[in-house]
Formats: C-alpha cells, sequence, structure tokens
C-alpha cells in the first residue's frame, strides 16, 4: 500500500518536485559555488528521484527525501575537484592599481547566482562571501555544516543523509567551524532590505560611474573596501588603491559606462555596460556589492557576457534605453 505522500505519476512526480526547484538550487549551489553546475545537479537530483519514487515509503517528509538525493549528488560531483575560490581567497596579498592585470582561465572561479533563479528564507546562507568560505571545507564537512547550520537539520537527520554515525557528523560539524574560524571566515549578518540611505547611495554609485567621477566613487567605498575581479588573480583593498585602479585600468570613459541593477546572492548587484563605436552600450562587467551601511564595503566583478541574459539583464542597450541624457559629441569627433 503507497501512503499518501507517494506520486502514483510522472505527472504527481513533476508536480511535486517542482515545488522545491528554488531551494533544491540554492542547496547545490551552496554546495558546488557554480550556478550552472547547480543546475544540471538539480536535473541529476530529479532523474534519481524519478528512477527511485516508487520506494519512497513517505518516512520522511518529500523535501527531506530530495534533500538526501541532491547532497549526495553533489558529492559525488564534487569528488576530485577544486575548490571554486574569488581571488582574495587564493592566499596572495592585496596588488597595486599599478600592478600588470594578470588573468588565469584554468581556476573555476565562484560564480554569482540571481535572486529570481533561487529560494532562501536567510539572505546570509546564499550571499558571496558565506559560499566562498565554504569552499574552503572539505565537501564533507561543507555538506554538514550546510544542512545542520542553514537548513537546521537534526545530527540525526544528516547521519542518516550522509550514512554514518551522528558521533561523526558533530566532528565534521566541530571541524568546519574551526576550519573557517582559523581561515578568518564566517557568516556575518545582512541586512534583507535596503533603508532609503542606501538606495539613495547606490543610486549616486551607479551615477558616478556613468560620469566616472572617481573622487565620488572613492567617497562611496569604506576606507578599507576590497575589489576583486575574477579571473584577475589580483584583489585591491582601500577606497583610494580602488579609485586609482579604476581611473587608470578601466577602459571606460565619462558617459560611457551605464549601469543596470539586479541582485544577486542576496545582494545588490550592477551589470555595467561599456560604450561602443555604433553608439550602443554592450555587457562588460557584473558587480555584486557588500554593503557596510550607507557605503560600498566590497565589491566582487565577473566579467562573463553570459551573466548578462543569466540575470535577465539586456544583451545590449541604446541611448535611448538610458535613464540620462548623453551629450553629443564635440564638433569634428
Amino acid at each position: 500500500m503507497t501512503t499518501s505522500a507517494s506520486p502514483q505519476t510522472e505527472n504527481d512526480f513533476q508536480e511535486m518536485a517542482n515545488r522545491y526547484r528554488r531551494e533544491l538550487l540554492a542547496h547545490c549551489y551552496r554546495m558546488t559555488g557554480s550556478a550552472h553546475e547547480a543546475e544540471d545537479l538539480v536535473q541529476e537530483t530529479y532523474l534519481r528521484a524519478w528512477r527511485s519514487f516508487h520506494g519512497f515509503e513517505g518516512r520522511s517528509s518529500v523535501r527531506t527525501w530530495l534533500y538526501r538525493i541532491a547532497t549526495n549528488v553533489c558529492l559525488t560531483n564534487l569528488d576530485g575537484k577544486q575548490r571554486r575560490p574569488l581571488p582574495t581567497g587564493l592566499g596572495t596579498a592585496d596588488s597595486q592599481a599599478s600592478d600588470e592585470l594578470i588573468s588565469d582561465h584554468e581556476v573555476p572561479w565562484l560564480e554569482p547566482i540571481p535572486d529570481a533563479a533561487v529560494q532562501v528564507t536567510e539572505r546570509d546562507s546564499i550571499r558571496l562571501a558565506f559560499v566562498a568560505a565554504l569552499q574552503h571545507l572539505p565537501a564533507r564537512q561543507r555538506a554538514v555544516l550546510i544542512l545542520r547550520d542553514v537548513l537546521r537539520w537534526s545530527a540525526k537527520e544528516v547521519a542518516e543523509a550522509l550514512d554514518t554515525s551522528t558521533a561523526a557528523v558533530n566532528s565534521a560539524l566541530q571541524r568546519a567551524h574551526a576550519g573557517l574560524a582559523a581561515a578568518g571566515l564566517a557568516e556575518d549578518t545582512v541586512e534583507n532590505d535596503l533603508d532609503v540611505r542606501q538606495r539613495a547611495m547606490l543610486e549616486e554609485y551607479v551615477d558616478a560611474f556613468w560620469h566616472k567621477d572617481i573622487a565620488r566613487i572613492v567617497n562611496l567605498l569604506t576606507a578599507d573596501a576590497v575589489w576583486e575581479m575574477p579571473p584577475f588573480i589580483g584583489w585591491y583593498r582601500g577606497a583610494v588603491t580602488i579609485g586609482e585602479l579604476i581611473n587608470t585600468q578601466c577602459p571606460g570613459g565619462v558617459h560611457e559606462m551605464p549601469m543596470r541593477a539586479t541582485l544577486a546572492n542576496g545582494q545588490p548587484a550592477f551589470g555595467l555596460y561599456m560604450a561602443q563605436g555604433d553608439g550602443t552600450f554592450t555587457p562588460f562587467q557584473l558587480q555584486v556589492l557588500h554593503l557596510d551601511g550607507d557605503r560600498v564595503a566590497r565589491v566582487s566583478v565577473f566579467f562573463s557576457p553570459t551573466l548578462f541574459a543569466r540575470f535577465g539583464l539586456p544583451e545590449v542597450l541604446h541611448t535611448a534605453d538610458l535613464d540620462v541624457r548623453v551629450p553629443a559629441p564635440a564638433a569634428g569627433r
């Protein structure tokens, strides 16, 4: 006899499983640090669940059952793979603005994920700094920490999911906490909603880039702000240093860098476009901001053009699309 919790047909299974797709995507993303890998792993989770759903007896909730499958799918996928860092996680000292920009496309860099794609109850658990911190942990410790601290499972539930003992789970969680503490990493608290001052500051941030007003950009950063931009391996500390970097290394000029707002990892983010010779503006970089009060404390910059489509941002902007007036070029130019 099948319990009422057990699906009967493929349609029943799809309806049941799709309720949890966005939160399972968040789970797989925390485990892997890759949005596109997470999507593949959710698909693999559903494939495995579909193959075994006739044996699902309802002894646990459907949600718990799917999380168990997803966690083990992720662990299998992570076996033997490199972790996904950000430049600040490479263990190198901060760079000077005048240093040569060196990129490394062999590193499997951490990726941002759109807020619209995932479902989370606590934004802390999906923000870039926390996901980057998780990457410092071995895969099983990572799984234990997520299941215990983020999903609030009991040690017994985690032990059953990972086919181990509660003592082993408690030990792994203790080692995970110690590992993050030793690396100076923690799950900081972030604001769920932007206040009026923060919204005004972000509007000024966009305007400052449009005018390439370095003094204003510097003033909007905290004194010890951090700027990183994979695949470039260097990272930069200090508002003045970051201002010099943007002034000397960024190819855009005045009225050449419009932005479009989005949300990534529970944080404000902007797609920055670059002016082209034909008068259009095309994707250049996605900036994910971490705020400290009404200042920007960290900017993680991603250069993959495919990110714009993932975040629902236009693939091209025209002058008519801009919220600001673009001055006509001077005669003779």
